[in-house]
């Protein structure tokens, strides 16, 4: 197997041919016809007379236990261990590689071409009239100047080449560059820079090399503050990370040197732009039918969410997801560091934190925002991800009359996510004993989903689980559903399948208040 699961060659060198045994003794003498057969030499030709079904005896001519025997390599099956061990052989030799993203063929010579053009375009071109302009526009105004420049330099192109130079001429004038014919693409989910020479895309869950490459770290640092300052944030040595977000609200993460030590480093965290329900999950395979029924009733009914899960998880897919379940009638009011969520409901407010400027001051935390929601009228209060002492904010909200809130962590599952919400709450300024602590949250919280990205790229929900209380200093959960793995398949799939405990849901009387404790009874039974 290959670092990656793909199957390749397990041997190296010439295959012996087949039903050629190896001789077992370097020093064995030459066979003569009809000769008596000496240990370790090659099999003796074998009388056809003596095949089997030929005579009397069904076993004449079967090889016995004492003569070498020849094997096809290509049809033993190893141990599977044997099968890992080489995988894991071959991810060492590979692990050194290098990856640089470079542009070939077709994209190649329109780059070059674009090179030649550029300087003398901007020449001709008044920039604050052109940034005035559309993408659609700026390119029919380009048109003809274009073909004054390429008559200059005497290039001749087709009608192909020429739209793909206006595209690119276009994107870089007012779009994000190379980045752009990425961002277009809905398979992509994940686009990393690494400086200017290398960038790698996320498709279904893989990691791959993305053919696009800057010109310079001075091109790729433009790029990453036309960004940033659209949000009015700033990016420079003296504030060398920011977070930001695209018009498309995809979130954004800049770092620049002398933080990265490889140049301008941009991650962009693309979201789908049709809508993603519970039920195209299910479809999909990221939860079964009862599971996200229970998660609709647990929408629809107010429950206190937790979802828990690691970076890139899904974990915000599902919060937009549950999100489908709100009454229409209700405030919502989200909180976020840099706004992503997109919630499908008509009173939706969201809200951003704020930096700190350049003399330090002015920063507006998600602790201050999540008080001052306080007094907003909200019906339910959704913070995009808590992960410090704001926890005590969201956990009071939960407490106090807002049903329904819900939130993101990071954590590994639902017993640790408990912990962490320990934790953070301990992080705020406020001396509260560890007991209160903990028993505030097995108030609040009503419900864990743990959302998991597996190895072979798919996004599940791993767990679902209940906060039932305390049982002296501990808090008791019980798990509802699970997702129990089973196998691999040849081409790295996970196999799984997903189990519900069979127990009594302890939201049920939450349920009830809301007519859902019947069907939620017959989901998780």
């Amino acid at each position: 197997m290959s670092a990656f699961g793909k199957r390749g060659a397990m041997t190296h060198g010439a295959k012996p041919a087949f039903g050629v045994a190896r001789p077992m003794h370097g020093d064995s003498a030459p066979l003569s016809p009809g000769g008596p057969l000496t240990g370790g030499l090659q099999f003796p030709p074998i009388d056809s007379g003596a095949l089997p079904g030929a005579g009397s005896d069904p076993f004449a001519g079967m090889p016995s236990f004492d003569d070498p025997i020849a094997v096809d390599e290509d049809q033993v099956e190893l141990p599977k261990h044997a099968d890992a061990m080489a995988r894991l052989a071959i991810r060492e030799a590979s692990s050194g590689d290098a990856g640089r993203s470079r542009v070939e063929g077709f994209e190649a010579s329109i780059h070059k071409i674009k090179e030649q053009v550029l300087p003398r375009l901007l020449e001709r071109v008044d920039p604050e009239a052109a940034a005035s302009l559309s993408k659609d526009e700026l390119a029919e105004e380009f048109r003809p100047i274009i073909g004054e420049v390429l008559a200059e330099l005497r290039i001749t192109l087709n009608r192909r080449e020429q739209f793909a130079l206006e595209k690119v001429l276009v994107d870089e004038l007012l779009g994000l560059g190379p980045l752009e014919e990425l961002l277009g693409d809905p398979l992509i989910t994940d686009i990393m820079v690494n400086g200017p020479d290398q960038t790698y895309v996320e498709r279904k869950g893989k990691l791959e090399l993305a053919k696009i490459n800057f010109r310079d770290e001075e091109h790729l640092f433009q790029i990453a503050q036309r960004i940033v300052s659209k949000v009015g944030r700033r990016v420079d040595q003296t504030t060398p990370l920011a977070d930001a977000r695209l018009l498309d609200g995809s979130r954004v993460n800049v770092i620049v040197p002398p933080l990265s030590l490889r140049g301008t480093a941009i991650s962009i965290r693309k979201f789908s732009s049709k809508p993603i329900t519970l039920d195209m999950m299910a479809r999909s395979g990221s939860m079964s039918e009862q599971m996200a029924t229970m998660l609709k009733i647990a929408g629809a009914s107010r429950f206190n969410v937790v979802i828990s899960g690691g970076t890139g998880s899904g974990k915000t897919t599902m919060l937009n997801a549950l999100s489908k379940m709100i009454d229409p009638g209700e405030r919502v009011i989200t909180i976020e560091d840099a706004a992503e969520l997109r919630l499908q409901q008509p009173h939706w407010l969201p809200l951003e934190t704020r930096p700190a400027n350049l003399e330090g001051q002015g920063a507006i935390s998600i602790r201050d925002l999540v008080v001052n929601a306080l007094r907003m009228r909200p019906d339910r209060i959704i913070l995009g991800e808590i992960r410090g002492p704001e926890c005590f904010d969201m956990l009071a909200a939960m407490n106090t009359g807002h049903d329904g809130s819900m939130c993101t962590l990071h954590s590994n599952s639902p017993r640790e996510a408990l912990a962490r919400m320990e934790n953070m709450v301990m992080m705020s300024d406020i001396k509260v004993p560890k007991e209160a602590i903990s028993k505030q949250i097995a108030d609040s919280v009503d419900l864990i989903v743990q959302v998991k990205r597996l190895r072979d790229g798919s996004r599940r929900v791993t767990s679902v689980t209940e906060v039932l209380g305390m049982e002296g200093p501990v808090i008791i959960t019980q798990e509802l559903f699970k997702f129990e793995y089973q196998a691999e398949d040849t081409e790295g799939k996970i196999i799984g399948e997903y189990v519900s405990s069979g127990l009594r849901p302890y939201t049920i009387e939450k349920a009830r208040m809301f007519g859902f404790d019947q069907p939620l009874l017959e989901a998780c039974l």
